[in-house]
């Protein structure tokens, strides 16, 4: 991925003012998939004006905490990658954990970067947002138009919030809190522990590990029919910092592929690209989740921006970076 300068841009030009390369900007969640790619690509642009904080160093939670950080740190702009995420699994157990932690670090932070006169936040919630039997594929204006798929309910509704949170800011206050909707997401700094990952990486290191150790067959959860859409983080990095240059406004804006596969066709290629000779066993007593979800990227192409890494190249690139990591 090229992450050098984005369609000519230099600076970011903002209605409510320019970003120099001097311009202070912090990326919350930056040892995270998507924040460590956000900070990849301003660094790539020249920005190093950059802060971020460990789990241990700021609790996140911590409203206290948080306030104290930015009237210290007085951040320009802000990346708001931070979150707790997992696939269906860890949404369905972890309930309570998935929907405080992930309500109070939004909170903290959109309310902070409110008080200390933040510029500019970009907030990153998820396609599980939408209804569960929202018509397809996912448009902006489908949010709370129907239930939500139970397994992930908890963290929908905080990402609704988040939402929520800065349309309410933007509303009263006049704080320039734009949103945006990430599809499925893969690439460096994913999370492969099985009880906890989402579906790519958690086939391509199940697929990884039957190659190696000789098993016959992989399982896979479900029925192999549902359908998902994947984007590349350094895509998705792409795209955040189009977004903090050149859109301010108050509707939440989807970011994808605007390309869908099943659950199936996924496995097939990444039994591909690890060079498993096995069998697929498909454990239908496993929940599918949601029968599909293809976000509409209309809007977001319209003012400009598209994907430029596909499934299978991008597969092909992550398994590169997983078989360095077993090898570290």
């Amino acid at each position: 991925m090229n992450f050098g300068s984005l369609k000519g841009f230099d600076i970011f030009d903002l209605k409510s003012g320019t970003v120099e390369k001097n311009s202070k900007i912090y990326v919350a969640g930056h040892r995270g998939m998507v924040g460590s790619a956000i900070v990849r690509k301003l660094e790539a642009e020249g920005y190093s004006n950059i802060v971020f904080r460990t789990s241990s160093e700021l609790n996140l939670m911590d409203q206290s905490a948080v306030q104290q950080f930015f009237e210290e740190e007085k951040p320009e702009y802000v990346f708001l990658a931070a979150a707790k995420v997992g696939g269906i699994h860890a949404n369905n157990v972890f309930r309570a954990e998935f929907l405080y932690n992930n309500l109070m670090i939004e909170a903290n932070i959109i309310h902070a970067a409110h008080e200390h006169n933040v510029t500019k936040l970009l907030f990153l919630g998820s396609s599980c947002i939408y209804p569960k039997f929202a018509d397809q594929p996912l448009k902006e204006d489908s949010l709370l138009t129907g239930a939500l798929e139970p397994t992930n309910e908890p963290y929908a509704i905080a990402k609704i919030a988040g939402i929520k949170l800065c349309e309410a800011y933007r509303d009263q206050y006049g704080d320039n809190f734009i949103s945006a909707m990430p599809t499925n997401l893969y690439g460096p700094n994913d999370n492969y522990d099985l009880k906890t990952s989402h579906v790519l990486p958690a086939l391509l290191r199940k697929f990884h590990t039957a190659k190696a150790e000789g098993h016959p067959t992989v399982e896979v959860w479900g029925s192999g029919s549902p359908k998902r859409e994947f984007l590349h983080v350094n895509d998705l990095a792409e795209a955040c910092y189009f977004l903090m240059m050149n859109y301010n406004e108050k509707l939440f804006v989807n970011i994808g592929t605007g390309v869908d596969v099943t659950i199936k066709e996924l496995a097939e290629t990444i039994k591909e690209t690890t060079g498993f000779e096995g069998e697929l066993v498909w454990d239908s007593s496993k929940p599918d989740g949601t029968p599909r979800k293809l976000m509409d990227v209309s809007r977001i192409n319209d003012f400009g921006w598209k994907h430029e890494i596909d499934l299978k190249d991008g597969i092909a690139m992550v398994y590169e970076d997983f078989k360095k990591l077993e090898l570290a």
